[in-house]
């Protein structure tokens, strides 16, 4: 290459970094932490004994590991981890006594909001009958507050909780 086409070269490199430079890519929320059931500023209706009273959460940037304790039908505490890709691909967990819940994350457009759409297949005498879903996850109080909007639906019908937890 001759000098000229060189500084040219060099020239459109410096200029581009320029522009992107001013283009940023939106933030993620950071849901990492440890997050305990605030029952008092929820809405769980009737199923809000089986709503998770602690959840972990691990959070890398193409993943997030999610750990939620609850307490079982048997009163005892049950922990259930799942492991969710960025990459729209379903991770798939066993909750709930061998039943197979198939999960996608995704980010909203600003970052803000996270949604995890799931299915979960249960067997009960000898049927099958799976549960729909859409968990949205928003931080609120500068971060110190998350907020887990559930819609499902099964055989049973459609329900809505809102589930709101504080950072430790």
């Amino acid at each position: 290459m001759n000098l000229s086409v060189t500084k040219k070269l060099a020239a459109c490199i410096v200029a581009a970094a320029f522009l992107f430079s001013f283009t940023t890519i939106a933030d993620k929320a950071i849901f990492a932490g440890s997050w305990t059931l605030n029952e008092s500023k929820s809405e769980l209706g009737n199923f809000g004994r089986f709503a998770a009273r602690k959840i972990k959460v691990e959070q890398k940037e193409d993943a997030i590991t999610i750990s939620k304790t609850s307490a079982s039908p048997g009163g005892d505490d049950v922990t259930t981890t799942e492991t969710l890709t960025f990459d729209g691909k379903t991770s798939e967990t066993t909750v709930f006594g061998g039943s197979k819940k198939k999960s996608v994350a995704k980010w909203s457009e600003d970052g803000k909001t996270l949604s995890i759409t799931y299915t979960i297949a249960f067997e009960r005498n000898g049927q099958t009958f799976d549960i729909n879903g859409t968990e949205t996850w928003t931080l609120a109080d500068e971060g110190k507050s998350l907020s887990v909007q559930t819609v499902s639906s099964s055989p049973q019908g459609e329900r809505t909780t809102k589930a709101v937890y504080d950072k430790e």
